[in-house]
């Protein structure tokens, strides 16, 4: 168990993936420009309406896009491991707590698992016809690579990045990329439609 400085966002990130933060609030500056200069990672944890999330992702800055003159940064953000938070604690001008790491304890998918899960996010980036960077079958969790990928707002995220198993999150992954190839397809089909005659028919 260790301490670490807390960034709480309306915003999940899955290990493995990079986002784009601007950073403007001093007490946020200060530990990002703390981070960066010892070279140590944040936790980035959801907060909404419910409160700060039990479980984050430790990330490290990864790439500086701009420095403002008033202090402000764009910075590149990556996520890696998962915490569960412990214990809020007190003393600098940043949320911090003490948080131990979270490691999968569940089985693995069989490979007609990952095969399906794998067909589900083909259909979503074909429909949203989208050029996505491929998926690096020989890592660790195709679940998180998948869900970095595709938009399933906070709380599906949330959800996924809370399992603790690999062969869990392919499971709930694959309906939840055929319910959004869905939505893609029919958003797709109502803009056509509106584009061609001016006006949205019923479907």
């Amino acid at each position: 168990m260790n301490e670490i400085g807390l960034f709480p966002l309306d915003l999940v990130l899955m290990p493995g993936e990079q986002a784009p933060l601007h950073v403007f609030e001093p007490r946020y500056r200060e530990l990002i420009g703390e981070c960066m200069e010892e070279n140590e990672e944040f936790g980035l944890v959801l907060s909404d309406e419910d409160g700060i999330r039990e479980v984050g992702t430790r990330a490290g800055v990864i790439e500086v896009l701009e420095r403002f003159d008033d202090g402000r940064l764009n910075v590149v953000v990556e996520g890696r491991e998962r915490f569960r938070l412990v214990e809020l604690t007190e003393g600098r001008s940043f949320a911090t707590a003490e948080v131990v790491g979270m490691d999968d304890d569940g089985e693995e998918p069989t490979a007609d698992e990952v095969e399906q899960c794998l067909a589900a996010y083909d259909r979503v980036v074909k429909a949203a016809e989208a050029d996505l960077e491929a998926l690096d079958l020989d890592a660790e969790s195709i679940a998180f690579q998948i869900a970095a990928r595709v938009d399933f707002g906070t709380e599906g995220k949330q959800g996924l990045l809370e399992l603790q198993s690999e062969r869990e999150r392919v499971l709930r992954l694959a309906p939840m990329l055929d319910q959004a190839a869905d939505a893609v397809k029919r958003d797709r089909e109502i803009r056509e439609r509106a584009s061609g005659n001016g006006r949205v028919e019923p479907l």
